[in-house]
């Protein structure tokens, strides 16, 4: 699905896929990860604005703060005793 066929889902999931496979090795800034949705799905700003915060919103991928903002999958912190 190309440009303004996509939905603010479909884009969402785009980030999350994108996040998850640069995982480890690049951290997304918020608006660099809005641009290369942009540019790789040709979708509108608006979209990429609310699939970010549906991301965000159902905790698919949190806010990070390492001198910047940056946007990343949720760590899972290892329970006690495991």
């Amino acid at each position: 699905m190309e440009g303004d066929a996509m939905t603010a889902e479909q884009v969402a999931d785009a980030m999350v896929k994108m996040v998850t496979r640069d995982q480890g090795s690049k951290k997304w800034k918020p608006t660099e990860l809005k641009k290369a949705i942009q540019g790789h799905f040709g979708v509108d700003k608006k979209i990429c604005k609310q699939a970010l915060r549906l991301c965000i919103d159902s905790e698919r991928l949190i806010y990070t703060y390492y001198g910047s903002s940056y946007v990343e999958i949720p760590h899972t912190e290892p329970i006690a005793g495991d």
